[in-house]
């Protein structure tokens, strides 16, 4: 049999490859000017290669019992990594992906075509336009990770974004978005001042080199109006191959400090990583 061949394309935000492991015999890396934006394996959409997918898929498991369907609204769809691994581990969840890119929405559809029934809609367009378009209470997960090109954009970070997500949850959903940022943390702690002041319970997920401010790096922030079970993800996320942290409450207020709440007015973009943060070999 033919060895599967590497993929290259000009999408809207880049040029956009798709490389296939040589290791797991229908499995494809994303990169997007070089940048790793998702892994796939077509055979085995529960395997996550990327920790924070991972963490991503934790806070769902601690958000959604095992049995439960879930509506779930996705801004950022890149090779819907983590749509497939709901739809495999929540049979019957109703998904929607929001995707800006129309040429990388065109280049997963031919190459990484989704399993007929899998419950997911990908639509083109704007994530924050699609959010505030969205029904009030039509969604128990609302999930971030848009990135325009290696950063989150400044409209996806203001505390009018957040009440837009909150309109969209219902009472007990749960908002998930996966960040990126380094020491000092001005982002980070923004974002984490600015969710407080939309949701009752916030909870992140990062790795404690991260948190010390060692490295650049991802970190998954978890927001809702219920309590949340941050035990239990503890030890989910302790366990993962690549251990993080769960920091809430008294330590997640401390992290936090005097950041201000961001306004549309003031919002920026997280920050560039470093040369070589988020690279592939």
């Amino acid at each position: 049999m033919n060895e599967p061949l590497p993929v290259l394309r000009e999408v809207d935000q880049g040029t956009a490859k798709l490389m296939p492991d040589v290791d797991r015999e229908r499995a494809w890396l994303l990169t997007i000017d070089g940048a790793p934006q998702s892994y796939v394996d077509l055979d085995d959409p529960e395997h996550l290669e990327f920790e924070y997918a991972r963490r991503l898929a934790h806070a769902v498991d601690c958000a959604v019992a095992e049995g439960e369907a879930p509506d779930v609204l996705h801004l950022g769809g890149g090779a819907l990594t983590l749509p497939r691994w709901i739809a495999v581990t929540r049979p019957g969840a109703r998904q929607h992906v929001v995707e800006a890119d129309r040429g990388l929405i065109a280049l997963v559809e031919e190459h990484l075509p989704l399993p007929a029934g899998s419950g997911i809609t990908v639509h083109a367009g704007d994530a924050r336009a699609r959010l505030e378009a969205a029904p009030p209470r039509s969604a128990d997960l609302l999930i971030a990770d848009v990135f325009g090109g290696s950063r989150v954009p400044a409209h996806l970070t203001s505390v009018e974004y957040a009440h837009a997500a909150e309109r969209v949850l219902r009472p007990g959903g749960t908002y998930l978005a996966n960040l990126a940022d380094g020491a000092p943390f001005a982002f980070l702690r923004s974002q984490l001042a600015t969710f407080a002041a939309v949701f009752e319970e916030l909870a992140l997920i990062a790795e404690p080199a991260v948190l010390r401010g060692r490295r650049f790096g991802n970190a998954v922030l978890v927001a809702s109006h219920r309590e949340i079970d941050t035990a239990l993800l503890a030890r989910r996320t302790a366990a993962d191959a690549f251990p993080a942290r769960v920091e809430h409450g008294a330590s997640l207020a401390r992290f936090t400090g005097d950041a201000a709440v961001v306004r549309d007015g003031d919002a920026v973009a997280s920050p560039e990583p470093p040369d070589g943060a988020f690279g592939i070999g």
